[in-house]
């Protein structure tokens, strides 16, 4: 499961996801479905270790599903296919 760790203390899952899709080469045009609205897309939260401040969402894709992703309290984005490709997905979580 690719993962991206969050760098940035007062972060938002806007930011974050725009950091994901970087690296999986979506944009915000190809997102079918996500459980945010805008006003918690935007809230900012502390992502650094020991919080654990970012709302639950999932976001959904053509090729990906996007949801948060923590280890002892930092918080970014995690990213599985949509589609079965045969790789398995670590635990999620953690610390």
């Amino acid at each position: 499961m690719p993962q991206i760790e969050s760098n940035l203390e007062l972060t938002s899952w806007r930011d974050e996801l725009n950091r994901a899709f970087a690296v999986t080469g979506e944009g915000w045009g190809h997102v079918e479905a996500m459980t945010l609205d805008d006003a918690a897309l935007d809230r900012r939260f502390d992502a650094g270790w020991g919080s654990t401040d970012g709302a639950p969402f999932t976001v959904w894709t053509g090729r990906f599903v996007y949801f948060p992703w923590r280890y002892d309290g930092s918080q970014s984005v995690a990213w599985v296919s949509r589609h079965p490709d045969g790789s398995a997905t670590k635990p999620i979580g953690g610390g």
